[in-house]
């Protein structure tokens, strides 16, 4: 590790536009630049993997605005890439550490290393023969371009792999996921930029139906008769952003943050209860993703990809349409990026904000008094669509009127296909006819820098009890809770329990609501399946906090990714494992709690050949927060209806 000097050639000055948490700008990355080349940190061989803001420290004093960013610089030339911070409020390199990726792990997968893959596949003999022999013209095969994993090859170490699987693209529109290539697979060095091995197990017949979801021949005639939605709010949203990414809504106010890896973050996210703006989370997002492969066979057995640590969500994020991504009273964020050269690129309209009506809120149609009450609830929604190859993602937070939080992640896009043996699979399903989808899970990891409050928070982990018929339960008929507190990192890897009806509690026992008890909020898991592959799996090491539902450790400011910070061909043991192996205090601390929750897919014929949406998340609903509903104060709808409005 080095520090480098202040380099005032390339001094940035700080504007009193700029908070700790507003969105990095054009000029910003632009200054980062600069101040890498003025370092020569970034040269002609030099690639950005990853730029994002570094979170004010903890201690920082308030309002200030040292505006730092992380870097990680890739040379395509072979030499070390190098993990820098940087400064542009002084215009300073602030660090420097170079990497042995043998035993750090590889940065981040290159959009130019795509085409590289499919250009050195090209003209390789063995990847040339393999396609001759299956009566394929080179001309009309695409390779995917694949992250690589950690496997049986001590060669591959220190080396920067991917793997590569063919399927045939026979015109520009044609859906090439319908005809996949199986029995073959290439490894490639796209530093070294030689292939490495093919692996060729046999010719398999190439699906031959097309999987145009456009084409007419698939759609028929188009339906006629829908009718026109209009959402409409003629006065406006009732919410209001200022200093560009701040957000002020119902009592709820966020700081709207965005980082190339994780996506869309929210920072400060806090409720106004009466005369106090009161803290819930200092930072939430998701904080990883692996889509991990259920097919044993050697072509793909390997098949798993971490879309946030290998690909970065943040940086496919796509420029989201009135009327198709977003319907209603539309208000966009434009988040700006570094491209691989260091040069600012805006995502236009890459984050949507907007209200929804949500249906019911409280109602209730009194016998004694006669008071028939009903209040609509509705949400704020602050979301981006993501397109990690095949496959669509789309991350939504949901702010609710009763202080709810929840998350909801948008599964849709292209099932990932294969050839379907003939003598049918126990790992993938068939569909449609010959083209199978091996199953595999979506997993997610969403982090939670907890604030209840302020920073004194605990978790207990809260099970419903059912209590034996006997003395004092004579009838049968009592049931209870249990809770237990989680007082140690290595006492908090935990597991949902849907028979137990598992939930945990985050509070802040030094705040007391009305009663005298914590304030706090419960976390709601969906309680599907975890990580399914084997706990020896190379899967299961690199991707260890899949193993477990939730996860809770003391804050420290470098613990920022459940996998480590350089996932890519990374053996396994960093992050969460490491970080719990501390096994620090976490009773009435600074805590973040990670919850992983996801998908298990064993695709349909209906997923084909487009999938539908599929939604996995979770909530986090106030557990005492309050002294009493906070939501007394809704009023009665006002929206006109047929016959009058809505009564009080």
């Amino acid at each position: 590790m080095m520090t480098a000097q202040p380099d005032t050639r390339t001094s940035f000055s700080q504007n009193s536009q700029y908070s700790p948490y507003s969105l990095a700008t054009g000029a910003e990355v632009t200054a980062v630049q600069r101040i890498l080349r003025a370092a020569d940190l970034l040269g002609e061989t030099g690639r950005i993997a990853y730029l994002g803001l570094v979170d004010p420290a903890r201690d920082a004093p308030s309002g200030t605005a040292d505006r730092r960013f992380r870097v990680f610089v890739h040379d395509v030339s072979g030499g070390r890439p190098a993990d820098v911070t940087v400064s542009v409020t002084s215009g300073a390199v602030i660090s420097v550490a170079e990497l042995d990726t043998a035993a750090t792990g590889e940065l981040p997968v290159l959009e130019e290393e795509f085409e590289v893959v499919e250009e050195l596949l090209a003209t390789d003999g063995r990847w040339l023969k393999a396609l001759a022999d299956r009566g394929l013209d080179v001309s009309k095969v695409r390779v995917a371009p694949l992250s690589a994993g950690v496997f049986e090859y001590p060669e591959e170490k220190g080396r920067r792999i991917l793997r590569g699987l063919a399927f045939v693209q026979d015109f520009p529109e044609d859906s090439a996921w319908a005809h996949p290539v199986d029995g073959l697979v290439a490894y490639v060095d796209v530093v070294a930029r030689t292939v490495t091995q093919v692996l060729d197990t046999g010719a398999v017949p190439v699906p031959a139906e097309h999987g145009n979801y456009t084409d007419p021949e698939l759609t028929g005639p188009l339906r006629t008769t829908q009718k026109p939605i209009h959402i409409t709010q003629p006065e406006g949203p009732s919410f209001a952003v200022t200093g560009g990414n701040h957000v002020e809504w119902e009592k709820w106010s966020v700081d709207v943050g965005f980082d190339v890896r994780e996506g869309v973050v929210l920072h400060n996210l806090a409720f106004q209860d009466g005369d106090r703006r009161r803290p819930i989370i200092n930072r939430a997002s998701i904080a990883e993703m692996v889509v991990p492969y259920g097919d044993p066979s050697p072509i793909r057995s390997w098949q798993n990809y971490f879309d946030t640590g290998e690909y970065l969500v943040g940086q496919y994020a796509n420029s989201l349409e009135l009327g198709c991504d977003c319907l209603g009273e539309i208000t966009y964020l434009s988040p700006v990026i570094s491209d691989a050269f260091g040069n600012p690129r805006e995502i236009r309209n890459g984050i949507c904000m907007h209200e929804e009506d949500w249906g019911i809120l409280a109602k209730h149609s009194d016998l004694w008094t006669g008071i028939n009450y009903t209040r609509r609830n509705r949400r704020l929604v602050i979301s981006f669509f993501t397109t990690i190859g095949n496959y669509d993602y789309g991350f939504y937070w949901y702010l609710y009127l009763d202080g709810t939080i929840e998350f909801e992640a948008k599964a849709t896009g292209v099932v990932f296909t294969s050839a379907y043996p003939e003598g049918g699979s126990a790992n993938i399903s068939q569909i449609a006819p010959g083209l199978g989808a091996p199953f595999h899970q979506h997993l997610f990891s969403a982090r939670l820098d907890m604030a209840i409050d302020g920073f004194t928070n605990r978790v207990e982990e809260e099970d419903v009890v059912r209590q034996a018929m006997g003395e004092g339960n004579e009838r049968g008929n009592a049931f209870s809770r249990r809770r237990t507190v989680l007082a140690r990192e290595s006492e908090a890897a935990r597991e949902a329990d849907a028979r137990s009806g598992r939930t945990w509690i985050i509070s802040n026992p030094e705040s007391r609501n009305r009663l005298g008890e914590p304030v706090g909020y419960k976390l709601h898991a969906q309680g599907q399946p975890n990580l399914l592959a084997d706990p020896e799996s190379s899967i299961a090491r690199r991707a260890a906090f899949a193993t477990k539902d939730l996860w809770v450790t003391r804050f420290a400011e470098d613990e920022r990714y459940p996998t480590g910070d350089f996932v890519n061909q990374h053996a396994g043991g960093a992050g969460l494992p490491a970080y719990i192996a501390q096994d620090r205090d976490i009773d009435g601390q600074d805590i973040v709690v990670w919850h992983t929750f996801g998908l298990t897919h064993f695709p349909r014929i209906e997923d084909w050949p487009i999938m539908p949406v599929d939604t996995v998340g979770f909530k986090l609903r106030p557990e005492g927060f309050f002294d009493r509903s906070p939501v007394l104060d809704v009023p009665a709808g006002s929206q006109p209806v047929a016959g009058g409005h809505c009564h009080s």
